[in-house]
This record gives C-alpha cells, structure tokens and sequence, in this order.
C-alpha cells in the first residue's frame, strides 16, 4: 500500500515522547511540528493548515479535549484537519468525547510506535480523500451553474445566454478567442445543457494530433489500411454519434482535411480510412481557433465553404485584458477549487493584489492566471496570499528586484527565456500556439529554443 505522506501537527507536554514519536513520523515520511504548548498548537493551527492534529489529552494550562473542542467550532468542516487522540485508560471517556466532535480515532497509552503510524497512515488517506471529494463535489455543484464559466460583466453574460440559446438547438457553433479564453468551457456548457447532454462530448485537439494520424483519429480506419494498422478503429466522429464532437484549434488542420470535414458538415456522412463503407452519424459539431480564419480564407489557407458551414452560430469569447471587472471573481473560484483539490487552508487575499493582478494584461488569459493563483495557493507559506507569494513577472511588474541583475544583456535573456516558458506553459507545450501568444513565428521560436537550450 502506498503511504499518504502528510503534514503532521505533534501536541505532547512530555517531551521525550513528543521527541520519540516526531523522530518516527518523519522517517515514516511526514513533515512534523512538534510542540509541548497547547497555546502554541492552538497559534501553529490558526497560522496554517495540517493534515493531521495528534494530541495528548492531560496536559497544564489547556486538555486536548479543550483543544479539539476549540478548534472544531472555530474551524469551518471543510477546512478541518484529521485528529487523533492520546489518552491513558482513565481518560477513555474524554478520548470518546473527542470522536463525538471529529476525531477520527484514538490511542491509548501505552502504545507501540507502529500503531501510531497504522493509525497516522489511515487518517492521512481519509484527509486525502476527503479533499478529493471535496474538490469534486465543488466541481459538480459548479456545473449546475454555468460549468465553471465565471464572469459577471456583460460581455460574459452575452456569451452565457448566447450558449444556453443555442444549446436548444442542434446547429454548429464556431468559437474563436485568445489561447486560454475558456473555449473548451464553452462547449461544455452548450453540450451539458443541450438534448443530447446523456450522450457522450468527444474532444479532439486538431493541433496536438499529427497530421498523418489526424485523418485516422476522426473518422477511423480498417484493419490494413495503413501499416501499423492491425487491428481497425472507430474515429472520433462515430463515438459522438447522438452527441456533440468538439474539434478545438480547427485552424490547424490540413486542407485535404478540411475537405473531408466540409462533406462531413453538409452529409453528415462519411468513410473511415481504408474502407469503402459509408457511415452516417447524427451529432452536433462544436468547432474552436484562437486563429482568424477569415483572414486565412482570405490568403486560401482555409475553405470559405467550411468556413460558412462551422460558423452558423458563431460565439467570440473576449480576452482577459477586456474584462478586468471579472478578475476578482475569477481569483476567488481559483483559490478556492485549488485549496480545496491541495488540502491547503487559504483564508484571505491581502489587500491590493488583486488590484495588482487587474492592471497586468494577462496574455495567456484565464489559463495564465488560473495558473499564477495555483502557484499561489501551493507555495504560500501561510494562509494568507500576499504579493510576495506571486511572481512579479506574473502580475506585471517590473520592478528591479524582479530582475536578475543590473545588466542589460543578461536581462534581456532573462526575460526572453521567462516569456518562453510562459509562453509553453499557457499553450500546453504546443509550440505553433507558443509561438503565436508570442507573437513570433515558429521559425523564431526554434532559434530560441536552441539558443536557451529549451526542450
């Protein structure tokens, strides 16, 4: 069985068995604190989060039972640590009591080292799982709202009621937007609450697909339609047969490609590779580019027939920059859906960072700043998110001691190895989009792949 290795707060007035037990906890794994004060538990509880309070009983100034009793009504359920009492036999009842509040278990002294780590392994697990359901139960009750769409200006509420108008209907939907503006969120949406919402949403990223395989992955092949293939395959357009498929980054695909697509649109039929059987399919296609198609129409880079034929509804989702009243929105769902899928306890954002986050431009949109509050959440070392817990580069400063050093050449490089990075992070490691949030060309973003040495 695989140990959950936890973070583990240690409440023993004894202090050789407080050192005994600590020194046990950490080579079984565990990060430990150790106290013999249950003053100092009760200031170590309020600053950050454990998994797991272990606490003795009979102790000066304060019992444990006092303890756990002031802790649990202080501390909201869902923000809870595990707890596990030591007691001698006379205090059983008190250990019992303990329970009744929401300790998970107790020991009873005198007890043998391994039992403590069985018991400490166990409520690990159980915290583990417990913020695992947590955070999916968070996930489901916001699907029941507007499947993570979050958003109060207007033109969020546009796109809202733009995607609940068109979910009643079966016509195809084009959705274009910045890298990280939320498309695949939108499609969603439009499938969850449409007819076909019991029927399965197939996604396929045209750009991190090979083109060579592209062909094969949409529409299936047979058994010996090409080498390699030994046994035949369904495509991706049979599996959303009664459903929705959504095909994101549709600017990508090859013309002969988009060829097939179009016959697919008009007949809504079509043949898997290597067969001459025609099979037909009902479903409804969701297509989505952070590319101007018009403009690769117009250079004939893409059909205008297929073109006219994905955007019968068309939804343009803004980027973040033209949106800043939502930002403060987005930064409260965040903390919260990545506190609760880490375990860790976050209580307020200080005052002016989420200002500070409302002036920077975003280029990587919600991804980018989703991202940037994860980190966050994960490196804070307190409950608290201050400004010194976000990168300055990630809010936009440009502050000197943001900088490696004083002289120009080097920072230069800094900065064009950092927007890089960003820059890969925020596509997913695709580098055509990369290249494209940067505003360079692929070319160029090769020659500083190899200047960096950047795989």
């Amino acid at each position: 069985m695989t140990t959950h290795r936890g973070t583990i707060l240690l409440v023993d007035d004894e202090e050789k068995i407080l050192k005994a037990l600590g020194r046990a906890l950490r080579d079984a794994g565990h990060a430990v604190v150790e106290t013999t004060s249950p003053r100092d538990a009760q200031r170590l509880l309020a600053e950050r989060s454990f998994d797991l309070l272990v606490v003795d009983n009979v102790m000066p100034q304060l019992s444990g039972l006092d303890l756990i009793r002031e802790y649990t009504a202080s501390t909201p359920e869902n923000e809870r640590s595990q707890i596990l009492m030591m007691t001698a036999h006379a205090t059983v009842e008190s250990a019992i009591e303990a329970m009744k509040l929401g300790a998970l278990d107790y020991l009873q002294k005198p007890f043998e080292i391994d039992e403590l780590l069985v018991l400490a392994r166990r409520a690990l697990e159980h915290q583990r799982l417990t913020s695992q359901y947590r955070y999916l139960r968070s996930e489901r009750d916001e699907q029941f709202g507007n499947y993570g769409i979050i958003g109060r200006s207007r033109p969020m509420q546009d796109i809202i009621d733009r995607a609940e108008r068109v979910a009643q209907t079966k016509s195809t939907v084009l959705i274009t937007g910045e890298t990280g503006t939320g498309k695949e969120l939108v499609a969603r949406a439009i499938h969850n609450r449409s007819a076909q919402r019991d029927m399965p949403l197939i996604k396929v990223n045209c750009a991190a697909i090979p083109e060579t395989l592209l062909e094969s992955e949409l529409f299936g092949h047979v058994r010996g339609a090409f080498t390699g293939a030994v046994t035949s395959k369904k495509g991706k357009f049979a599996l959303a047969d009664g459903g929705s498929i959504f095909l994101d980054e549709i600017g990508t695909m090859s013309q002969a490609l988009q060829a097939k697509l179009l016959r697919v649109l008009q007949e809504r039929e079509f043949e898997p590779l290597g067969s001459e059987r025609t099979e037909k399919v009902d479903l409804r296609v969701i297509a989505a580019t952070n590319r101007d198609l018009r403009q690769m129409v117009a250079e004939g880079r893409f059909q205008e027939d297929l073109f006219y034929r994905l955007n019968v509804i068309p939804i343009e989702l803004p980027p973040l920059r033209e949106r800043r009243d939502d930002i403060p929105s987005l930064v409260d769902h965040f903390v919260r859906k990545h506190s609760q899928r880490t375990g860790r306890r976050i209580d307020r954002i200080d005052d002016g960072v989420v200002e500070a986050l409302q002036q920077y431009g975003w280029p990587g949109n919600v991804r980018e700043l989703e991202n940037t509050i994860e980190r966050a959440v994960v490196l804070t070392p307190a409950t608290v998110i201050t400004a010194d817990s976000i990168s300055p580069l990630s809010v936009g400063t440009t502050q000197a001691a943001g900088l490696p050093t004083l002289r120009l050449r080097q920072n230069i490089e800094w900065v064009e190895k950092e927007t890089i990075r960003l820059a890969l992070e925020n596509s997913k490691g695709v580098k055509k989009d990369a290249a494209e949030l940067m505003g360079i060309s692929q070319r160029a973003l090769s020659y500083y792949l190899a200047k960096y040495r950047i795989d």
